[in-house]
């Protein structure tokens, strides 16, 4: 299980790419979105989100999310970056 210790940050605010933000959180996953996309694909990307979050094995994180049209593979790369500064 990973546990979020300190804040981090993986990405760009680039066209196709996603700024995404972790840091420990209270209780549970604490999940913000802003996206260009966000009406056709929010539910999708919280999905992705979320699923990197289980493989990963956190379990408790508050997570921001800007996203500019990103690729759910570049979602997961971003994610699992964050993930991997944030954790211990």
């Amino acid at each position: 299980m990973a546990e979020i210790v300190r804040k981090a940050a993986a990405g760009t605010l680039e066209s196709s790419d996603v700024y995404v933000e972790i840091a420990p959180g209270e209780a549970g996953i604490d999940l913000e979105l802003e996206s260009v996309v966000k009406e056709q694909f929010g539910q999708a990307i919280e999905q992705v989100v979320r699923q990197v979050l289980q493989e990963q094995g956190v379990t408790c994180a508050r997570i921001r999310l800007v996203d500019r049209g990103a690729l759910d593979c570049v979602i997961r790369a971003r994610v699992e970056t964050a993930i991997v500064r944030g954790g211990e």
